[in-house]
């Protein structure tokens, strides 16, 4: 980067949930996962039982899910390669390392990495563009914890939440706009942007997450030129017995089969491909999508390495103050910008 003292080595650290490894970690990555404060709110020793029974309730069910991808999440390896695309970007002076939630490479490890290489300073970059307590918000809170015991003082920026970063919106346009010219064939097609869902109680805190995922949304569909009757929001991954947000995706699945339209399936708030794209969206809806009569299904790629979204994570690592606090306030929701 042009005018960088010569001396400086930023690590940037990329935050993503984690997946497990291998079937053996299945169990081990749920109980991490449901036993997050984010996740479940019950005081501690509460939560802890409750999250060796939901996990080990859960993890057959998820070791079959995994099963149909390898045995394993495919999450690590695609950030590893959006950490040297990122890398070879920002060029010299810059290594990129991983801190993934739930699953190895954890925190800790992203820690002690960066004190051995000797960083000058550390730019916070996760890998969710909108905000949430559950996700960025927890993710944030444990490395404060992590490198606080381990002593790393480098001075520390980070990046809060970009849902409409414009690289990342041209990217994703780009792509969906691929996806939409395939699924002409059978018809006017509708273009579903497919997010994880929360429940409800949390956005009502004032989680800022839905009105962010509507924010990349909306800034999409305008950079491909979808009319607004071409598109809508929807939600995934429903677990557990409390209201979540919506609609599902299942029902705009419904919905699309009455109208007897295409469907275009975007992954609005997942950048990598995992599970929930690689079995949920490309295999359990497709099929969905089949029975309810949907005439066509084209699943978007997640953004992955797209060179436009690479680019506009370098611009957040050179100035990760730029975007602070716009979306949020565009929002009328709070994040720590």
């Amino acid at each position: 980067m042009a005018g960088m003292n010569p001396g400086t080595r930023t690590a940037v650290v990329l935050f993503n949930l984690g997946g497990p490894d291998s079937p053996e970690a299945v169990k081990p990555f749920l109980f991490n996962l449901f036993n997050d404060k984010a996740i479940i709110g019950a005081p501690g020793p509460i939560r802890w039982l409750l999250a060796k029974f939901i996990s080990g309730r859960r993890a057959p069910m998820a070791r079959e899910i995994y099963a149909h991808i390898g045995g394993r999440s495919p999450l690590v390896p695609e950030t590893e390669a959006q950490a040297r695309a990122l890398e070879h970007r920002l060029g010299k002076g810059y290594r990129c390392f991983i801190a993934m939630r739930y699953w190895h490479p954890f925190a800790h490890e992203a820690v002690a990495a960066i004190k051995d290489w000797g960083a000058t300073e550390i730019v916070l970059l996760p890998l969710y563009p909108q905000f949430s307590t559950t996700t960025t918000g927890s993710s944030l809170a444990q490395w404060r914890r992590e490198a606080g015991r381990a002593g790393l003082a480098a001075p520390t920026r980070q990046v809060c939440c970009y849902p409409v970063q414009p690289d990342l919106v041209a990217a994703m346009a780009d792509l969906v706009s691929r996806g939409y010219a395939e699924a002409l064939a059978k018809g006017r097609p509708r273009v579903l942007f497919s997010a994880h869902g929360l429940p409800k109680k949390v956005i009502e805190r004032g989680d800022p997450y839905q009105a962010q995922v509507e924010q990349t949304a909306a800034a999409v569909a305008a950079a491909a030129g979808l009319a607004d009757s071409d598109w809508s929001i929807c939600y995934q991954s429903r677990v557990g017995p409390l209201e979540w947000i919506g609609p599902s995706t299942e029902a705009e699945l419904e919905r699309a089969g009455r109208d007897g339209v295409p469907v275009v399936v975007v992954p609005v708030a997942f950048v990598s491909e995992h599970s929930e794209t690689l079995v949920e969206l490309d295999m359990e809806y497709r099929h969905r999508a089949g029975e309810l009569g949907v005439p066509g299904y084209v699943r978007v790629p997640a953004l992955g390495c797209h060179p436009s979204f690479i680019r506009g994570l370098a611009d957040l690592v050179r100035d990760p103050g730029r975007l602070a606090g716009q979306a949020c306030r565009q929002a009328g929701k709070v994040c720590p910008c």
